[in-house]
């Protein structure tokens, strides 16, 4: 995903989404996401995909002792250092899949809305499981798997152009898709429930807290469009326990 990222054009669209200029404020799912990360206090953390390093930025206003965030993006890491100022936050150009080559153990590992573009799921929980000690901690929001699934990611609208309904096709094909994103045909992998879950279980990763994010009423009655969706998830947030 480096590339479509780092592409002058697409970074500037992105750079307009409100979760790029308010940061943790403009990100729909924020006030559950929240709810689940643990006590940073004296922790370890890494986060995976730290595009603008928000979450990083959190982790260490909330006591954390180190914190490093990976990217495949240079222009993402680049406005992450820009925002950050703080000596515990280092940011390095690092594929998430790589994270075995980095030396020793986090007590906290994060993930937002990132995991769908990595092709081998399986492989990649392994090595989050193994850079965890037991009683680390693991949470990752990612794309729901409804959203996912048919692959255009937009909705069936009426003659008006009215939402009418999400369609959910080919829910078990746990394949690549394909999706407009800011003008670009951006590649992504669709996985069910399931997968999701149970292969956090088999990785000795217990499940503490599952959420699919709905807005708030506030955000229902003054965000245009927001009332849609509340008729089908969007996210997957999970929150794990390493166990053994």
């Amino acid at each position: 995903m480096a590339a479509i990222y780092d592409n002058p054009d697409f970074f500037k669209a992105y750079s307009q989404m409100d979760r790029s200029k308010e940061g943790l404020a403009g990100a729909g799912e924020w006030h559950e996401l929240k709810t689940v990360l643990p006590d940073f206090t004296g922790k370890r953390v890494l986060d995976l995909g730290c595009g603008y390093g928000w979450h990083c930025r959190y982790a260490a206003d909330h006591g954390a002792k180190s914190v490093l965030g990976i990217d495949t993006s240079a222009k993402m890491l680049a406005k992450a250092a820009e925002l950050t100022d703080d000596k515990r936050i280092a940011y390095r150009q690092l594929d998430m899949q790589a994270i075995d080559q980095l030396p020793g153990q986090f007590d906290v590992i994060l993930s937002s809305l990132a995991i769908h573009y990595i092709a081998d799921y399986a492989e990649l929980v392994g090595k989050i499981s193994n850079k965890l000690p037991i009683g680390g901690q693991f949470v990752m929001s990612v794309e729901h798997p409804i959203f996912t699934a048919q692959g255009n990611e937009e909705w069936v609208t009426d003659e008006q152009g009215h939402n009418r309904y999400w369609p959910v096709d080919r829910y078990f094909d746990e394949s690549q898709r394909e999706t407009d994103f800011l003008g670009h045909r951006i590649k992504k992998y669709h996985r069910t429930v399931t997968t999701y879950l149970n292969t956090l279980l088999d990785n000795h990763l217990r499940l503490d807290r599952v959420i699919e994010p709905t807005p708030t009423a506030e955000m229902v009655k003054t965000i245009p469009g927001m009332a849609d969706e509340m008729h089908r998830p969007m996210m997957l947030i999970v929150a794990t326990t390493k166990t053994a």
